[in-house]
């Protein structure tokens, strides 16, 4: 269970819009137009171009890649199957997909996750899927990776409670296929089971954790992948200045920015980055995580305050612009953004069949 949270950021006050404006009339239309008035057909609500949306934003690319932590057949599925594997927690009753399901979006759609002797996390639980991509991992950025951030719940005494790296690496290794597996994974290590390694191989099954969409189909070429909608959506999204935080492949999670950029944000008690650095400019400060599958993963930022999309868009635009938006405005932009679901790669995130316990296997911990 990890304590990062779905939060995405709607722009900054005061950034113009610098795409989307509409075009002057031709001469030849103006004249026309003067001349016949009743004859001229309607102007169509102008929507986004692909010349102006690939200026902004990226196709989805197949895998997020790592110089640092290669990707292998044999280390993605030794992480799938650690990630499903509940032993590695205290009572054996958690695991990673306890709080991201893989087959709900990465998701568990409460407003905060219960780990261990149903504990409660502090912030809303982000979906795994594209993350790999982001600058760094949790609300907060205490981690620089998804390889360093999947070591981290293992030991919160809140998530999954574990006592110490040597206890998670005693279940491992009392489990004879773990051990192969292992080896099979990082063949030139001289230990090859090892906690960074256990990090490493989940990183490098979550860097496979990628959902194109309709909207990659459409930045590749594909005129028909969105609806007209779609990209007036799309357009309203840039003229609101929501790329100013929200752009690229994944658009956004490639930033920090501040909740209630403008106004006070109505929940003041998780400050965000502060509690890392201590750091006064960094007080309520937060990764603005990518919009991919935003659609699919309520309730919305880290402390779930808005329950669906169209009260997290008012919301943005409220504490980041000070502006309220009307209810044709944000039903354009959440048409936009539900281009951004993608299709689960649900071969790939199948639960597999688990390494069976060693007779010398710890058993769980009631306590």
């Amino acid at each position: 269970m990890s304590t990062k949270r779905s939060f995405f950021v709607l722009g900054v006050l005061g950034v113009s819009a610098t795409f989307g404006a509409c075009k002057d009339k031709q001469p030849e239309q103006a004249a026309t137009s003067a001349a016949t008035p009743s004859a001229a057909p309607s102007a169509a609500p102008a929507g986004i171009t692909r010349e102006q949306a690939t200026a902004v934003f990226k196709p989805l690319a197949t895998e997020m890649t790592s110089a640092e932590n290669p990707i292998t057949d044999a280390k993605v599925e030794l992480g799938r199957t650690l990630y499903y594997d509940e032993r590695l927690s205290k009572n054996q009753d958690v695991s990673c997909n306890t709080c991201h399901l893989l087959d709900k979006y990465g998701v568990d759609g409460t407003d905060v996750s219960v780990g261990h002797k149903k504990a409660k996390g502090t912030r809303n639980a982000p979906t795994v899927y594209n993350a790999a991509a982001h600058f760094v991992q949790f609300w907060d950025g205490r981690s620089p990776n998804v390889e360093h951030q999947a070591t981290q719940p293992v030991l919160n005494p809140v998530e999954m409670a574990m006592p110490d790296e040597a206890a998670v690496l005693k279940v491992l290794q009392s489990i004879p296929e773990y051990v192969e597996a292992f080896k099979k994974a990082f063949p030139d290590d001289k230990e090859a089971l090892t906690y960074a390694n256990m990090g490493k191989a989940i990183g490098a099954f979550e860097r496979k954790l990628v959902t194109p969409s309709r909207w990659d189909k459409y930045l590749a070429g594909d005129d028909k992948a969105i609806t007209d909608e779609e990209k007036m959506g799309a357009k309203a999204f840039m003229d609101a200045n929501c790329t100013t935080c929200h752009q690229g492949e994944h658009l956004g999670g490639t930033m920090y920015q501040k909740a209630g950029l403008v106004k006070p944000w109505p929940n003041q008690k998780d400050q965000g980055r502060f509690d890392v650095t201590k750091a006064e400019a960094d007080k309520m400060m937060f990764k603005v995580p990518g919009l991919r599958n935003i659609e699919k993963t309520a309730p919305y930022f880290h402390d779930a305050s808005a329950k669906t999309l169209e009260e997290a868009v008012q919301m943005m635009s409220e504490y980041q612009f000070n502006k309220k938006l009307d209810d044709k405005q944000v039903a354009s932009i959440v048409a936009f953004l539900k281009t951004l679901t993608g299709d689960l790669p649900m071969d790939l995130i199948k639960k597999p069949e688990l390494p069976k316990s060693g007779p010398k296997t710890p058993k769980p911990d009631p306590n």
